[in-house]
């Protein structure tokens, strides 16, 4: 089995059967780790798509959270967050709980969380600290953790 398969695979059994159909195939590159010879991070065109975790997860770009999302399947691994409180996740603040309007079934604690506006358009990701059904009990509380978001890129 070669790389891109594996990659397919491991991005299948995170974000859901079918949500590799959106990759693109040609011009991908890896980059491996020297100590153990596992994937390190994956890039298409020389743009990061996503970084590997050593236990087995994936963490994701915004570039790559914008090709994965065309598959409807991966809606389950995404929370809409109320108006007006976009601005400050782009400043990379946590998502709170009542703050999220919707959530995907696909969410667990520890799971890549794409984190959309009201509109639907992608604003960041991040990590979730809890599952999709607490984050829609929840009144308080940290539901996303930020990794990356649009403000970065803008200023970068």
């Amino acid at each position: 089995m070669n790389h891109i398969e594996k990659l397919f695979m491991t991005i299948d059994y995170i974000f859901g059967k079918g949500v590799s159909g959106s990759l693109p195939v040609d011009n991908l590159r890896f980059t491996f780790s020297k100590r153990t010879g596992k994937i390190k991070s994956i890039y298409h065109n020389d743009e990061l798509l996503a970084s590997m975790r050593s236990d087995g997860s994936i963490a994701i770009t915004l570039f790559f959270a914008r090709i994965l999302k065309k598959r409807n399947r991966f809606n389950g691994n995404c929370i809409t967050v109320k108006n007006g409180v976009e601005d400050f996740i782009a400043l990379g603040l946590s998502v709170f709980s009542k703050h999220i309007i919707k959530c995907g079934d696909n969410i667990r604690r520890g799971s890549e969380v794409v984190i959309l506006n009201f509109k639907g358009e992608i604003i960041a990701v991040g990590r979730a600290k809890i599952s999709s059904k607490m984050m829609l009990v929840f009144k308080r509380g940290v539901a996303v953790k930020v990794r990356d978001s649009f403000h970065f890129i803008d200023n970068q």
